[in-house]
């Protein structure tokens, strides 16, 4: 219900400029989703959302994005770490050189790539699932272009 709830949240504040807490407590309860004040702000805490100055001037909650160094480094080590990749169906393979899985993982999980729903890495290999087929494919696109290029960033 949790992982639901915080995918819901994620929706909400992409589709909607949701200024307050309460804001979102109502729109969630409105959904179908029975929440306190008190689950709403560690489920803030958990996504890390923060408030943005909109173009009108009011703040809206929105998810933190890496800065660009750390986009450099992620972009960096899936250059220099990733062998190949492949998509099939909604899962992504990646292969790595040996030992280097678990960081990539981890880089790729800071991403927080939307559409990705979770990893699991081994010593030398990545299973990403992904929400689509469409998302997969997307996803191992992406990687390719930044295993050419270091400087490309897929996070979005």
């Amino acid at each position: 219900m949790k992982s639901k709830r915080q995918a819901h949240i994620l929706a909400l504040i992409k589709e909607h400029d949701i200024e307050t807490q309460s804001d979102l407590l109502e729109m969630l309860k409105k959904d179908g989703f029975p929440v306190t004040q008190a689950t709403v702000s560690r489920d803030i805490r958990e996504l890390r959302l923060i408030k943005t100055l909109t173009s009108s001037g009011v703040y809206k909650y929105a998810p933190e994005t890496p800065s660009s160094e750390e986009v450099l480094s992620y972009a960096y080590l899936f250059a220099t770490a990733i062998v190949s990749v492949s998509a099939a169906h909604n899962l992504v393979v990646i292969k790595t050189q040996n030992g280097m899985a678990q960081a990539v993982c981890a880089a790729l999980d800071a991403t927080e790539r939307t559409g990705v729903l979770g990893t699991i890495a081994g010593e030398d290999t990545i299973f990403a699932a992904t929400r689509t087929d469409a998302v997969a494919l997307e996803l191992a696109a992406d990687i390719r272009k930044i295993m050419a290029n270091k400087n490309n960033s897929f996070i979005s």
